[in-house]
């Protein structure tokens, strides 16, 4: 029988910082991951002449040098940085709207709000209230929970007691009276897949804050050239990763992590588990039921299951700007309502007025595709719910008909693209549960509801001993709380073996 210090379940982002984090330290590790290349949604994959980039936007955390965000300051310790080439987006996002309506905000606070005093003149003060209300608020998060002040006080950070559990629709909507400006600004609301009703302004502030103070970056090379460096610094440590290789059963006695079996059963003892899938996926059908505390299972009763998406990935013969697209990350807006018609709109299957983003990596790096080409990843959110009562004989017609509608939309904002694609794949929330292995295919994990802030997120700790969780399944969704929960997960491990 193999024995390892720890196994980690998973090549996803948390999976991957948990293994390397772990192997850095001097312990013994292997890596399952049933793929057969790292990453999990931070994959490329090809098609013809292009390889597109699965799923990042727009990274967040990493800062610059001389002003390092959280991420930055984890990946330079873990070795990585050295390997990576980063390119910083200019703007934070473009709204554009069928009618002719464009507007968009920079990274720079001082002049987004410029643009959005002189769009929307009669909203001036709101404006500048909201962003300094979202300015405090996230000073108030970073003192109570960043730099964890040990005597939180509703004195000391007077914002955060006082909206804490209110929804980003009632913000907006106090001084706000313009709809349109509500959507412009409630733009990032996609990021976490929860509609501004049921979305904490604990997120919307944060996220908003920490665009502007460290900016989004681009990597070169796309997600797959992060997760790449993650995995060379975890073998150049002395890991030992298996792919095409996933885990069939994780061993429990008395509460206790024993070991895992493999695919192909090979039987590994160790301590110490991270799983990197969802605790649904890991509770029902990696362990034996009568092993799972009853704990674990009333929680993961209480949680929703996030959105899924539809996906275009498109390949252009030409350079972006002969398509009209001069911003990387943009909003297409159909309807400005920000209430619970989005929530419809996400569990019907076909494609009416949904908010899309469409991402060209090629704007801020013209090197991202071939020569005199550009690459478009088009998202729109939808349930998994409603895909799986598709009969399958109707797959391919539903998917290509809500493909249809999305390239309907993407020729109205910016007309003629249609005649330059040369490459186009089609993803679907079965596309995502299928790759992923995420129920319902749940990009986000768990549903980020206001009743789930950050203030009663699950732990990372499974009620079995030995037993952690990484992803956005133990806590935030996104690039970045998935890099760190799995840094997190380790430092846990490593504390309890004592080899800090």
């Amino acid at each position: 029988m193999q024995a390892y210090d720890a196994v980690v379940i998973g090549a996803g982002n948390g999976g991957l910082t948990a293994a390397a984090t772990l192997a850095q330290k001097g312990l013994n590790v292997m890596l399952l991951e049933r793929h057969n290349i790292p990453g999990g949604a931070a994959t490329s994959f090809c098609r013809g002449r292009f390889e597109f980039e699965v799923a990042l936007h727009q990274l967040s955390g990493l800062g610059t040098p001389e002003k390092p965000g959280l991420l930055r300051m984890e990946l330079d310790k873990l070795g990585v940085m050295e390997d990576l080439e980063f390119v910083e987006i200019s703007d934070l996002y473009n709204v554009v709207t069928p009618d002719g309506f464009r507007i968009t905000l920079k990274t720079d606070r001082d002049e987004t709000l410029a643009v959005l005093k002189d769009a929307f003149p009669h909203e001036k003060d709101a404006i500048q209230k909201y962003f300094d209300l979202m300015a405090s608020y996230a000073n108030d998060m970073i003192g109570a929970f960043i730099f964890r002040d040990p005597e939180p006080s509703r004195q000391k950070y007077p914002n955060l007691y006082k909206y804490a559990l209110q929804n980003s629709k009632e913000i907006l909507g106090q001084d706000f009276s313009d709809p349109v400006l509500k959507a412009v600004l409630s733009g990032f609301w996609g990021y976490s897949g929860v509609p501004p009703t049921r979305l904490a302004f604990a997120y919307m502030a944060m996220v908003l804050f920490q665009y502007m103070e460290f900016k989004p970056f681009h990597i070169k090379g796309g997600s797959q050239a992060l997760s790449n460096a993650i995995l060379n610094k975890f073998l150049s440590n002395g890991g030992t990763a298996r792919f095409s290789c996933g885990a069939k059963k994780i061993i429990a006695q008395d509460g206790k992590i024993k070991g895992v079996v493999t695919d192909d059963d090979v039987e590994i003892s160790t301590d110490y588990v991270v799983s990197n899938a969802s605790p649904l996926s890991t509770y029902n059908h990696l362990m034996n039921p009568q092993q799972v505390p009853e704990d674990a299972l009333v929680e993961m009763k209480s949680r929703n299951l996030s959105t899924s998406a539809l996906t275009l990935f498109i390949g252009f013969d030409c350079e972006p700007d002969e398509l009209g697209i001069t911003e990387s990350t943009n909003f297409l807006m159909d309807n400005t309502d920000i209430s619970n018609g989005l929530l419809e709109r996400m569990n019907r299957l076909d494609i009416d007025d949904e908010l899309m983003v469409l991402s060209c990596y090629d704007v801020s790096d013209p090197e991202f595709s071939p020569p005199g080409t550009c690459q478009a990843n088009v998202v729109t959110l939808k349930y998994g719910e409603p895909w799986l009562r598709i009969p399958p004989r109707q797959y391919h017609d539903v998917k290509f008909r809500c493909a249809e509608s999305m390239l309907q939309r993407i020729e109205e904002i910016y007309p003629g693209a249609r005649d330059h694609i040369e490459e186009i794949e089609v993803g679907t929330p079965l596309t995502h549960m299928r790759y992923l292995g995420h129920p319902l295919g749940a990009i986000y994990g768990y549903e980020m509801l206001t009743k789930d802030a950050l203030f009663f997120q699950p732990s990372r700790y499974s009620p079995i001993q030995g037993l952690f969780f990484a992803g956005g399944w133990a806590g935030d969704n996104g690039f970045e709380p998935t890099l760190r929960s799995g840094i997190s997960a380790a430092k846990s491990i490593i504390r309890r073996l004592g080899a800090g």
